[in-house]
């Protein structure tokens, strides 16, 4: 408060001359005045310097911290200091009434009633209209600075503008046609092949489920690309628990490359079609792109495991903009570990797993040296760089295609968090051992339940719609086993659940007939769309009950 008088320092203390006769000096004065000192000190660094001094800020933050802003006076300095913090500008409308928060790419206004009291706040990027954000208007009528702090920092996040002023504008602007475009694709009818539209998007749409960005929070466009029947499951059961696929936000950066983006749409507002149902779009040519050191991003939550074929197909996608320039190879299993269950892996020879499933059957899954063959190699992937809309589309493709064999070997990757050792083997139900051949595609090795020889699965990711499974030798001389073993590992996406319910299969020597081969996905309601688009995962491990509950395990075994 400004009637707030210090208390005067003991005369007695050991720290005396300089301190006493500096509490003496003010020990009249309200605190209001040593906060006009410390405006009046970062005033006078200012004709020195551009940068205000930290530590007159978080002298001038403390203060206020210490104080209630109880008049329209204190809320303006609170929001000027909380800009400066966040390297932002600030300033007052002519008429004394609305508080401007600035940045080369958005600001914010703050608009106050005649009595001092927060009336509203919006929110908008430099070309568009202001919306209004209760969420921030909230936070400022309950002076939740901190808060509103860390929402500014993560606006000005959303795009890196360590470039000059017009550089970050023409980058925003760039930004601003690939989101129209990409709004285009994802409004253009095309054929539903479920009941509902949401999920159909994620799975079969042309780039996913697109939601804008949205002025009042401080996230960019986002695309959902993909999502697995576990989560789907789990959304269905956990009604509460809004489970979410995986996705992507669309931004812009800064880079140290010059890159040809967008000064205009590429897409018309009424586009023609191509014989594969996408758009056609224009070239970046002089007339509708320009030169800018800057680039647009696909960019993950969280570091998404890719493998090497994968970075090397956006590579050729993208006309060779290298997704990064220090990707460090690794065995791609141990990216899974890390990025599953954030360990190391447990040894150089080999890597045994322990997946357990309801009813107490337990299997072991080894992973061998020949995991170090270079198609199974692979890198963690922060963003991946793309220059036109029409990218986007292949891009996501891919992602999908990635995501499903992602999905099934992390179904046995993630297991318990201890080493199983080899010798621990023969005390499992059953033990498989997982090599890579090629690409997307591996085999799983096996003793034959019945007769005891060695047996082995073929399965080859072909894309995110399509797995194909062939079992050698075969129990029965019937092809349809094995299309009823691709079904089931398409409903399921783990590779412990189908081995389970092959095993059952041999153990009870029936042939699938017809009706089973047919009693796939498509009558299934919610599932249904899942499995009939190959997606990521369910993980079965029930020792990991909070991630993976037993009844979502029991559904797919009881419902093969």
């Amino acid at each position: 408060m400004e009637s707030e008088k210090r208390v005067p320092a003991d005369k007695d203390s050991p720290a005396k001359s300089l301190i006493t006769a500096l509490h003496l000096k003010y020990v009249e004065k309200p605190w209001s005045e040593t906060i006009n000192l410390v405006c009046r000190c970062m005033e006078k660094r200012k004709k020195d310097s551009n940068v205000p001094s930290k530590q007159l800020l978080d002298c001038l933050e403390r203060l206020h911290k210490a104080l209630n802003a109880t008049s329209f006076t204190d809320m303006v300095t609170r929001l000027e200091i909380i800009a400066k913090h966040k390297g932002l500008g600030s300033h007052l409308s002519p008429s004394e009434d609305v508080c401007y928060i600035t940045s080369d790419i958005f600001y914010l206004e703050v608009l106050f009633q005649p009595a001092g009291e927060v009336a509203d706040v919006k929110v908008a990027h430099h070309g568009e209209a202001p919306v209004s954000s209760e969420m921030l208007c909230n936070l400022l009528r309950l002076k939740n600075f901190e808060e509103f702090g860390k929402e500014l920092e993560g606006l000005s996040s959303l795009f890196n503008t360590s470039g000059d002023s017009e550089t970050n504008m023409k980058m925003f602007s760039a930004l601003q046609f690939v989101e129209k475009d990409l709004l285009k694709m994802f409004q253009i009818p095309r054929p539903v092949s479920s009941g509902d539209p949401w999920l159909d998007n994620v799975l079969h749409g042309r780039i996913g489920n697109v939601t804008p960005r949205n002025n009042g929070i401080r996230y960019p466009m986002s695309i959902e690309y993909y999502i697995s029947p576990y989560d789907l499951l789990e959304e269905k059961m956990k009604p509460e628990s809004r489970s979410c696929g995986n996705k992507v936000f669309v931004t812009a950066e800064v880079t140290n490359t010059i890159q040809r983006l967008p000064s205009a749409s590429v897409i018309a507002d009424s586009p023609q079609m191509t014989n594969e149902g996408f758009p056609v779009h224009a070239t970046l040519d002089d007339l509708v792109s320009m030169e800018l050191s800057a680039c647009l991003f696909l960019k993950f939550p969280r570091p998404v495991p890719i493998l090497s074929c994968f970075i090397e197909e956006f590579h050729r996608l993208t006309a060779g903009i290298s997704v990064s320039e220090d990707l460090k190879q690794v065995p791609f299993y141990e990216l899974l570990m890390k990025t599953k269950m954030n360990v190391t892996t447990w040894g150089s020879d080999s890597c045994c797993f322990l997946v357990t499933l309801p009813g107490h059957h337990r299997q072991g899954y080894v992973i061998s040296q020949q995991w170090w063959l270079k198609p199974w190699e692979g890198a963690l992937v922060h963003k991946i760089p793309f220059t036109h809309p029409g990218h986007v589309p292949s891009l996501l493709s891919l992602l999908r295609h990635q995501t499903a064999f992602s999905t099934l070997i992390a179904s046995c990757v993630t297991g318990n968090e201890q080493a199983l050792h080899l010798s621990m083997l023969n005390e499992l139900d059953f033990h498989f051992e997982i090599l890579p051949y090629t690409g997307t595609s591996f085999s799983l090795s096996f003793q034959h339940p019945v007769t005891g020889s060695m047996a082995s699965l073929f399965v080859n990711v072909v894309d995110s719609n399509h797995i194909s499974c062939k079992l050698f030798p075969p129990e029965v001389p019937d092809p349809s086993i094995d299309d009823w073993i691709s079904k089931v590992m398409k409903r399921c996406m783990s590779i412990p659940v189908t081995m389970r319910a092959i095993f059952r299969k041999i153990a009870s020597r029936e042939t699938p007939t017809a009706s089973e081969t047919g009693a796939a996905p498509e009558n299934t309601s919610e599932i249904t769309a899942t499995t009939s688009s190959s997606l990521p995962i369910a993980q079965e491990n029930t020792q990991s009950a909070n991630h993976c509950p037993g009844a979502l395990v029991m559904f797919f075994l009881q419902n093969l």
